[in-house]
């Protein structure tokens, strides 16, 4: 193809990361945000939150297969398709904070969870699909420039998320914010749907291939800690730091020191090996945890210094365990789009687990929201928030320790 071929058919990479922020500020409130709305201002208890969110989770499980199978159907029409989803998720956030439940707020709660869990899902499929076709169409290392736009535009996504709900004075300001910011990330995108896809290769060569399970698996246990951590974020900083109002600017400091030390971290790993460098990372972020299980009341200084910690861990997450996991891809199933789709599930089902596993046995324990509790349930909240990931990582550690990835042959 032509020079004058690629610059007149360049995707334009702006609104990619505008898509791409959308769809990662959609992510956080759900987990973070909704289980405290629902559990203080509706009084939903904390064990049916964590249940209705396993429930919804698993639904992915059956959900996102079909979600794939449509979104190949309606590759034609596939910016009509874009525009119903983008317009279900913006009602449904709306929904979910800026409305009164109409009906009991539990059953409120999943059903709007359940359609910005689908628009999501099918948005991220088609955008995804898009992006490789995308990529392409861009001189040089298309896939790499495109990766830099949509995941930079994922990270201020997730900034803009955590500081929205306190900036914009409430969740109610968040939900209109999002809208607006879907109807921007979809005029941007107006024009790119041009129904691009990736042949799909089919789960087998990832799941009979013992390396890229022993990924799955360390990216399941590894994962789990930041989910726990996510789940009781807005508990422990109101409840045990005694410190409310601060949990914006923590999620905010978190997340920017998770985006300044990934590219640190994928230096690193070329001079000293990805395991090396990843191992280390989880590590740093077990001392990060154990040294939250010993604040108490007042302790702000000192969680911020965690954050700085656990998120600069955090980045190494994001960047080295894919990067191991898309290099073994590209020996055993280079077309295996369904390899990525384990993996994202991975991360859901994490969340999924936590909400199930630490919300109903915080609420066993004694502990409430939005009231005063006694020191046995603001213990027993320390040491979910902070104990309990750190077994979580010993054991990511053990796996990622044990396992040969053979890194001096490359």
């Amino acid at each position: 193809m032509s020079t004058l071929a690629l610059t007149a058919t360049a995707p334009r990479l702006p609104a990619y990361g505008l898509f791409a922020g959308m769809l990662a500020a959609a992510g956080l409130p759900l987990y973070i945000h909704a289980p405290k709305v629902y559990a203080e201002a509706h009084g939903v208890s904390l064990a049916a939150l964590g249940t209705a969110l396993f429930v919804l989770r698993l639904l992915d499980v059956v959900q996102d297969p079909a979600l794939g199978w449509l979104a190949a159907r309606l590759r034609p029409v596939r910016g009509r398709a874009v525009t119903v989803a983008v317009a279900l998720i913006a009602g449904g956030m709306l929904g979910l904070f800026a409305v009164t439940p109409p009906i009991a707020p539990l059953w409120w709660f999943a059903l709007m969870l359940s359609v910005v869990f689908t628009a999501f899902s099918f948005l991220t499929i088609c955008f995804y699909a898009e992006g490789v076709a995308a990529a392409d169409r861009l001189p040089g290392a298309g896939h790499l420039r495109l990766a830099r736009w949509r995941e930079t535009g994922a990270l201020l996504g997730i900034c803009a998320a955590a500081v929205a709900p306190v900036a914009l004075g409430g969740y109610a300001g968040f939900a209109l914010a999002f809208a607006v910011l879907a109807l921007l990330a979809w005029l941007a995108m107006a024009g790119e749907w041009q129904g691009g896809r990736v042949a799909p290769s089919g789960f087998g060569p990832v799941l009979r291939d013992r390396q890229a399970r022993r990924l799955l698996l360390i990216a399941l246990v590894n994962a789990a800690p930041v989910a726990i951590t996510s789940t009781l974020f807005l508990f422990y900083v109101e409840s045990r730091l005694a410190a409310p109002g601060w949990e914006g600017a923590y999620l905010l400091l978190f997340f920017l020191c998770a985006a300044l030390a990934a590219p640190l971290w994928g230096a690193l790993a070329e001079r000293h090996g990805t395991r090396r460098m990843l191992l280390a990372a989880m590590v740093l972020a077990i001392a990060a945890f154990g040294w939250a299980v010993t604040l108490g009341p007042g302790d702000t200084l000192a969680f911020a210094l965690i954050c700085v910690i656990s998120g600069a861990a955090t980045g190494a997450d994001m960047t080295l365990l894919p990067a191991l996991f898309a290099r073994r891809m590209a020996e055993v199933a280079p077309g295996a789009a369904e390899g990525f789709s384990l993996w994202a599930f991975v991360s859901k089902f994490t969340l999924a687990l936590a909400a199930v596993a630490v919300l109903p046995a915080l609420g066993a324990g004694g502990f409430q929201a939005g009231t005063q509790n006694d020191e046995a349930a603001l213990r027993l909240l320390a040491m979910l928030y902070g104990g309990v990931p750190c077994l979580l990582k010993l054991g990511a550690v053990t796996l990622l320790a044990r396992m040969d990835l053979d890194e001096r042959r490359r």
